[in-house]
């Protein structure tokens, strides 16, 4: 399983990366789980020359977060750049997580398990998302965008590899940080998306309901791997949380804080408490 997620790390074409991740994860659930002869949790894996870290296509070009085009959901070419966005949100989350089972070795089994249905969730996220992509209209009458029509940013693998070194900092930072901002993200953007009122509108809205659901599952995967490597190291989360926080240098949570969601993801109330403070 370790070296699958890595070779599907690895994989540069979109296509292929959201069938395989995918197949993979169907057939280990219809063998069923766990299978230890799956596992090399202890393996020391080493990425394939030539394939870089992660695997993704030439395009989208990556900019600057302040140069990515204006995305109004209010107009057409402003609704596919909103589109777009969160399709590449949800490619770079797949990889986030097939990074998560193949870099860090001596885990229990369920932690691979739970990152790979990640992965396989966030494939299905990626497609729904291409496919809307696919039925836009262009400003030259024609109809259809493609992922990486239009520029995006690096944010997110940008921390997933300043905590290579570190699984607690990646479950503290990655999913129940940078992840958890989409939790409070996704209902504004619904908002207005629905007063915009078209049909292509209202489809993403739609889309963005059935990734909002799959979010707060991820967080709180990150949640619990989080409070479980806090415990295996007699760390206090929250305390250590804010300690990563710093020395990571890690963006604060951006107001209005979706608390519902999030409780339901699993954080506490003193965290919650605490990060209502920091914003």
């Amino acid at each position: 399983m370790r070296a699958e997620a890595l070779h599907w790390l690895t994989e540069p074409d979109p296509s292929a990366k959201v069938a395989g991740v995918r197949a993979a994860w169907l057939a280990w659930s219809a063998a069923g789980w766990p299978q230890p002869r799956w596992l090399d949790p202890d393996g020391a894996l080493t990425p394939p020359p030539g394939r870089p870290l992660p695997g993704r296509p030439s395009r989208p070009r990556l900019v600057d977060p302040a140069e990515v085009p204006a995305r109004s959901p209010f107009t057409p070419e402003g609704h596919a750049a909103l589109a777009h966005a969160i399709a590449h949100i949800e490619f770079n989350a797949i990889n986030l997580a097939l990074d998560a089972v193949w870099r860090f070795g001596g885990l229990p089994a369920d932690f691979y398990r739970d990152w790979w249905r990640v992965a396989a969730e966030e494939a299905e996220h990626f497609d729904l998302l291409r496919q809307h992509l696919a039925t836009l209209p262009r400003p030259d009458g024609g109809r259809g965008w493609a992922y990486g029509d239009f520029d995006a940013h690096d944010g997110l693998w940008t921390m997933c590899a300043r905590t290579a070194g570190d699984v607690v900092a990646r479950m503290a930072l990655v999913p129940r940080t940078l992840e958890a901002r989409g939790l409070d993200a996704t209902p504004p953007i619904q908002a207005k998306l629905r007063q915009a009122g078209t049909p292509q509108a209202l489809a993403l809205a739609a889309i963005l309901d059935i990734i909002l659901r799959d979010e707060v599952g991820h967080v709180a995967i990150g949640n619990r791997w989080y409070g479980w490597l806090c415990a295996q190291h007699g760390l206090e989360p929250l305390p250590h949380f804010r300690h990563l926080m710093r020395q990571y240098r890690a963006p604060r949570p951006r107001p209005p804080l979706n608390t519902e969601a999030r409780q339901r993801a699993g954080f506490s109330a003193a965290e919650l408490a605490w990060l209502q403070q920091a914003v």
